[in-house]
């Protein structure tokens, strides 16, 4: 099925984008700084993908970095996979269920403790309350 605002083939099962959103997740674009929903946001809770409901993050890892977008220095394990940009000087971070791109990843900033500073798209996310159900994964099976 093809989203009707991204020309992309989405899988049907997974949550609508919006134009800005499928720019981001699917064109592996880039919100402009300091606009993000959740950029300072400060409250517990959950950060899921936008486009499967992947729990990703949680708040207590989030910090600020004056970057301008949402800023965290660990994701669930398991749910975040690492790839080289193709510049070799960055490195992208996808949802590891869906693909949907996330921002970028980088080390030896000295920000926190664990070095390491996810640099997020608000528009990539979406905040779940402490308290409040996650809603259930979107998996979608793979063709073989």
């Amino acid at each position: 099925m093809t989203h009707p605002d991204s020309g992309k083939n989405v899988p049907p099962q997974y949550n609508a984008l919006t134009k800005q959103e499928a720019y981001v997740i699917l064109q592996k674009g880039t919100e402009r700084p300091y606009v993000g929903e959740y950029t300072d946001t400060k409250d517990l809770g959950t950060y899921i993908c936008r486009q499967c409901n992947t729990p990703l993050y949680l708040a207590k890892h989030k910090f600020s970095s004056h970057c301008g977008w949402p800023s965290f220095d660990d994701e669930i394990e398991g749910t975040v996979q690492r790839h080289l940009d193709e510049d070799g000087d960055r490195t992208e971070i996808t949802c590891k269920n869906c693909g949907g791109h996330l921002g970028h990843v980088f080390f030896g900033e000295g920000y926190t403790a664990k070095d390491t500073r996810h640099c997020v798209n608000s528009v990539s996310m979406k905040f779940i309350a402490e308290g409040e159900p996650l809603p259930p994964v979107i998996k979608v099976p793979v063709a073989e």
